[in-house]
C-alpha cells in the first residue's frame, strides 16, 4: 500500500512538473507574440513619423511638391508591398520547417534591415543613390516584416488553451497600439534633444538615425529571446508537419482551403477598407485639414486614442470569446457603418468644437472601427488547417490589404456623386458592408480544435 501510494506521489508531482513546463511554453510563445506585433508595428511606423521632417535629407532640394509627395510615398508603401510576399515566404517556412524557425529568421532579417537603414547617407554625400537605397532596403524591410507575425502569432494561438485564444489574439494586438504611442513620445524627445531642420541639422545629420538603431536594437533581442525561451509549437510538430509540409502547404491554393483563404480576402478587404480610413486619412485629411488642429494637438489626440484602444483590444477578445468570433467580427462590420459613420460623420463636421470633444469622438471610432483587428487574428488562424495554417494566416491578413490602399482614390470617385468632405463616410459604409458580409460567409471557429 506504502508503495503504490509513493509511486502515485510521483506521478503527480511528474504531471504536476510537466503541467508547469507547458504553461512556461504557453506564457513564452504569447509573451514573444506580442513583441513581434510591437516591434513589427514599430519598425512599420518609423519612416511615417522618424523620417517626415527631413525627407529633403534624401532627396533633392529643386524637386517640385507634387514629386516630392509622390517619392516619400513610396518610402511607406514599398513597405507594404514588401509584406504580403513576405507572408507567402515565411508563411510557407513556418508551416515545413516550424513557426519558430521562421520568427527567428524574419526577426533576424529586419534586424539587420533597419540597422543598415540608420547608415545611410544623405543626398549630399551620394546623390539619389540616398533615397532608393531607403526604398530599396524599406522594400526588403517589408518582406521580413511579413513574415514577422506568420510565424510567431500562429505558435501563440497554437500554445493558447481553446478558452483563452479570445483574450491572447487581444493582448497581441494591443502591441500596435503600445509601438505607435511609443514611437511618437521617442520621436518627441528626439525633436527635443536634435533641432530638426535642413539637411545639415542636428536631427536630420544623426537624430533620425537613434530610432532606427534602436528598432534594430529591439528586433535583435527579440530574436534572441525565440532562440533561448521559445519552443517550436507542439501541434505542429504533433501532426508530424516536418514530413508532411511540402505536400499540404500547397493545398491553401485548392479545394476546401481555397474557399477559406477567399472568404478571409473578402472579409478582410472590408476591414482594412475602413482601418485605412479611420488609420490613415482621419489623422490628416479630418484632424489637420478640415478641423485645423496643430501638429501637437493631433499628435495628442492620436495618441490618447490609441492608449484607449490598447485596452478596447483585450476587451474585444474576450467579447468575441464569449459571444463568437463570427458574430463578433459581423457586428463589428455593423456597427461600423452605422454608429463608426455618424461618429465620422460628426467628427467632419465638429469645426470649432472643444479638443476634449474631438478626442471623444476619435476615440469612440477608434475603439467601434478597429476594435475587430483583435478578433481578426484568432479568427484566421482558427480558420485553416495545421499545414497552412501560417501561409493561410499571412496572405489573408496581408495580400488583403492591395486593393484599400488606394483608398485615396476611391474617395476622388465618391466625390463626384456625392460632396467630397463626405466622401470618407461614404467609404467606411461601404467598407462595413463588406467586412460583414465576409465575416458571415465563414463559419464559427471559437471551438475549433486546432
Amino acid at each position: 500500500m506504502e508503495t503504490r501510494m509513493r509511486s502515485a506521489s510521483i506521478n503527480a508531482i511528474g504531471q504536476l512538473t510537466g503541467d508547469e513546463t507547458i504553461e512556461q511554453k504557453r506564457k513564452s510563445a504569447i509573451r514573444g507574440a506580442v513583441l513581434s506585433e510591437f516591434i513589427d508595428m514599430f519598425d512599420i511606423y518609423l519612416p511615417v513619423i522618424i523620417l517626415a521632417p527631413i525627407q529633403s535629407f534624401f532627396l533633392p532640394r529643386h524637386l517640385s511638391g507634387g514629386h516630392q509627395a509622390i517619392l516619400e510615398s513610396l518610402v511607406f508603401i514599398t513597405t507594404l508591398l514588401g509584406r504580403p510576399l513576405g507572408a507567402l515566404l515565411f508563411g510557407r517556412i513556418a508551416d515545413k520547417v516550424g513557426r519558430r524557425a521562421a520568427s527567428i529568421a524574419s526577426v533576424s532579417g529586419f534586424a539587420v534591415t533597419t540597422f543598415l537603414i540608420a547608415l545611410i547617407p544623405g543626398y549630399e554625400s551620394i546623390g539619389i543613390a540616398s533615397y532608393w537605397i531607403l526604398v530599396g532596403l524599406r522594400f526588403i524591410d517589408g518582406i521580413f516584416l511579413g513574415g514577422g507575425y506568420t510565424g510567431a502569432v500562429p505558435l501563440a494561438i497554437e500554445y493558447s488553451k481553446r478558452e483563452q485564444r479570445g483574450v491572447v489574439g487581444g493582448l497581441i494586438l494591443a502591441g500596435f497600439p503600445a509601438a505607435y504611442v511609443a514611437i511618437n513620445l521617442i520621436a518627441m524627445i528626439m525633436f527635443e534633444l536634435f533641432p530638426v531642420g535642413g539637411p545639415q541639422s542636428a536631427y536630420a545629420q544623426w537624430g533620425w538615425r537613434i530610432p532606427f538603431g534602436l528598432g534594430a536594437l529591439m528586433a535583435a533581442i527579440l530574436a534572441f529571446y525565440y532562440v533561448r525561451k521559445v519552443t517550436e509549437s507542439e501541434v505542429w510538430a504533433g501532426k508530424s508537419m516536418r514530413a508532411a509540409g511540402a505536400t499540404t502547404s500547397n493545398r491553401l491554393f485548392k479545394g476546401h482551403e481555397l474557399r477559406n483563404l477567399v472568404q478571409v480576402l473578402l472579409m478582410m478587404t472590408g476591414f482594412w477598407l475602413t482601418q485605412n480610413v479611420v488609420g490613415l486619412f482621419v489623422p490628416t485629411g479630418v484632424l489637420l485639414k478640415t478641423l485645423h488642429l496643430t501638429a501637437f494637438q493631433m499628435t495628442a489626440t492620436l495618441m490618447i486614442s490609441y492608449t484607449v484602444l490598447c485596452f478596447g483590444y483585450v476587451g474585444a477578445g474576450v467579447l468575441g470569446q464569449r459571444i463568437g468570433r463570427r458574430t463578433m467580427l459581423s457586428l463589428i462590420g455593423g456597427l461600423t457603418c452605422t454608429i463608426g459613420a455618424l461618429l465620422l460623420y460628426l467628427l467632419i463636421g465638429a469645426a470649432g468644437r472643444s479638443l476634449p470633444i474631438v478626442v471623444l469622438l476619435v476615440c469612440g471610432l477608434a475603439i467601434v472601427v478597429s476594435s475587430a483587428w483583435a478578433v481578426i487574428v484568432t479568427y484566421i488562424n482558427e480558420r485553416f488547417a495545421t499545414g497552412v495554417r501560417a501561409t493561410g494566416f499571412g496572405v489573408g491578413y496581408s495580400l488583403s490589404v492591395i486593393v484599400p490602399s488606394f483608398y485615396a482614390f476611391y474617395m476622388s470617385w465618391l466625390g463626384s456623386v456625392m460632396p467630397l468632405q463626405y466622401a470618407p463616410v461614404a467609404l467606411l459604409c461601404i467598407g462595413g458592408v463588406i467586412a460583414c458580409f465576409g465575416a458571415l460567409l465563414g463559419p464559427e471557429t471559437k471551438d475549433v480544435e486546432l
